[in-house]
This record gives structure tokens, sequence and C-alpha cells, in this order.
């Protein structure tokens, strides 16, 4: 088996990377990545958020059972505070995280909502800390549902303009996925067939030339192992053609 030539070898890598590049511009293909990437944003967000509501819940529990006996009823009742607060601002998000998707705009009541129970559970956190009079327990009871805060306002923020990159990836993409087309289009017009090369050696040849597959090569730019048939071919036309001749005459 003959091995391609360099140019065969080029020309393949070229028509495969052209393929590549028309797959990966694919509308499809663009927003299955930015929605990958949704995912991964959404999984950490929604980790420090609850990371951060975690860490609110004992300090919330200090201060809703603040006078009352360990294991109390009223001391048991109070770890119940922080879940119903923080219940309530993740069913928020959940809705937002939805409607963000579709780019559905809510009322101004839901981010009331939002914000009174992150307001509740930073003043809730922080409360004993003012009441001390300790700046480093303000601020290490502050950080944490500050954090929770930002990360859910910008979390909303970030999945609506994340909608707006798969439109907008998708729209680009629909425009540029005719481009690698046209690319592919082009190699295959370039690319030179058996009857291509033939036609070639049967221009460059003239009476008393040997035909030889070097030659061949030589004339045409073919590879080693299509000389061999061409030649042959080539050989075969001339003598077609001079029985012919002479017979005519």
């Amino acid at each position: 088996m003959t091995r391609p030539s360099r140019a065969q070898k080029l020309a393949k890598d070229a028509a495969e990377a052209a393929e590549v590049r028309a797959y990966r511009m694919h509308p499809e293909v663009v927003a299955l990545r930015i929605e990958r990437v949704r995912v991964q944003v959404d999984r950490m967000c929604w980790a420090g958020i609850f990371l951060g509501l975690a860490f609110t819940m004992t300090n919330v529990q200090e201060f809703a059972s603040t006078g009352t006996r360990p294991w109390s009823l009223p001391w048991l009742a109070a770890w119940l505070l922080d879940p119903t607060v923080s219940l309530v601002l993740l069913a928020i998000l959940r809705a937002e995280q939805v409607t963000a998707r579709y780019q559905v705009r809510t009322g101004p009541w839901v981010r009331r909502a939002k914000w009174f129970t992150l307001a509740a559970t930073y003043v809730m956190n922080t409360w004993a800390s003012y009441a001390a009079g300790s700046l480093s327990a303000i601020v290490l009871h502050s950080v944490p549902p500050l954090v929770v805060f930002v990360a859910v306002e910008a979390i909303t923020d970030l999945r609506d303009k994340l909608t707006d990159a798969v439109t907008a990836a998708y729209a680009d993409a629909a425009k540029a996925v005719h481009e690698p087309d046209r690319l592919v289009e082009r190699h295959a017009s370039q690319r030179k067939f058996f009857d291509d090369y033939l036609g070639d050696a049967r221009a460059a040849w003239s009476p008393g030339v040997p035909i030889t597959p070097a030659w061949v090569r030589q004339v045409t730019g073919c590879s080693r192992g299509l000389s061999s048939r061409l030649a042959k071919a080539l050989a075969a036309e001339v003598e077609r053609s001079g029985r012919r001749g002479g017979g005519a005459r």
C-alpha cells in the first residue's frame, strides 16, 4: 500500500479541521457550551449560599434562644427560626432561577421579600455582636450574610446575562455556521481527481516524450501510487490515438 503524500495529508487535515470547526460553530453546540457554564455558575453560587446560611444558623439560634434553658422547648424551637427565613429565601431564588432563564421579570414584592429575609438574617446574626460592641465579632458575623446578599443579587443578574449570551451566541453562530461549509466546499472544489490529473498530463505531453510515472509526477504533482496508473492510462490513450491516426492515413 502506497503512503499518502505530504500534500494529501495536509489536504485531509484541512478538510477535517474545517469539519470540526463547522460543528464547534454550530448554534446548538455554542448554546450547549454556555449552558454548561450556566450550570457551573449556579452550582458554585448555590454552594456558597448554603454554606453562608449554615454559618448564620447557630448565631440566629443564640439570638432567638437568649434567656432560655438549654434543651428546653423554647431553646429547641429557636433552631426553627433560621431555617424558616432561609427556606423562604431559597424558594425565591429557585423561582428566579427559572424566570431568569426565560427572562421573565418578577414583581416588586419578590425583591422586597428577598431583601427582607436577607436583612432579617443579618440583624439576627449580628445583634449580639453589636450589643457587645465587639468590632471583630461584628465583622466576623457580618461577612457571611453580606456574601449571601451579594451572591443572591449577583446570581440573578448572571443568569439573565448568560441567557443573553446564549441568545447572542446562537445568533452569531447561525450567521457564521455557513462559513465553514463554504470552506469545506472550497476545499472540495480544489480536490483533484484521477481525470483531473490525467487531463493535466495529457495537456503537458508532446510527441516523443516518454510517458513514465516519474514524468507524470513531475508535470501533475500527483502521488507516486497514482502516477503509475496515470502513465498507463495516458500511454493507452496515445496508443489508441496513434492507431486511429495511422488508419486514417
